[in-house]
Order: structure tokens, then C-alpha cells, then sequence
């Protein structure tokens, strides 16, 4: 917790790897618009998030991009 007020959104995701996970995630990156041409993105990202056990609103987790782009 930080004494200073910071936020830019109601709620936030982050994952890590290990260090030697390096070269399969650096290719995942890489290899992202294609791969997210089979599988969308946000298919994509709640699966990762059913599979961590992470509690979450499905209304909640794009809703700042809704203007901006079709995600499903």
C-alpha cells in the first residue's frame, strides 16, 4: 500500500513466469497477431484467468475498451 493516491483504473491483472519461461513467452509475444487470429483475445485472457482460479466480473474486464474495439 502507498501513501500516494495512484490509479488509472478500478481493477488490474498481472502475471508472471519464471525465468525459464523466457523464450516461450518472448514467442508468444511474437507471435500474437497470428495466434490471436485463432483464438481471440479475450477468450484467451479468461481462460487464463479460469485456470489461476481468479475471481472475477466478466462486465467488468474489458469495459474501457468497449468503444474502441469488438473483442468477442
Amino acid at each position: 500500500m502507498s501513501k500516494y493516491k495512484f490509479e488509472w483504473q478500478k481493477g488490474y491483472g498481472a502475471f508472471t513466469h519464471s525465468h525459464s519461461q523466457i523464450d516461450p513467452v518472448a514467442k508468444y509475444i511474437m507471435s500474437q497477431e497470428d495466434h490471436h487470429k485463432k483464438k481471440p483475445f479475450k477468450k484467451e485472457y479468461f481462460e487464463i484467468l479460469e485456470k489461476n482460479n481468479v475471481e472475477f466480473k466478466e462486465e467488468y474486464v474489458f469495459e474501457f475498451f468497449s468503444d474502441i474495439y469488438d473483442w468477442n
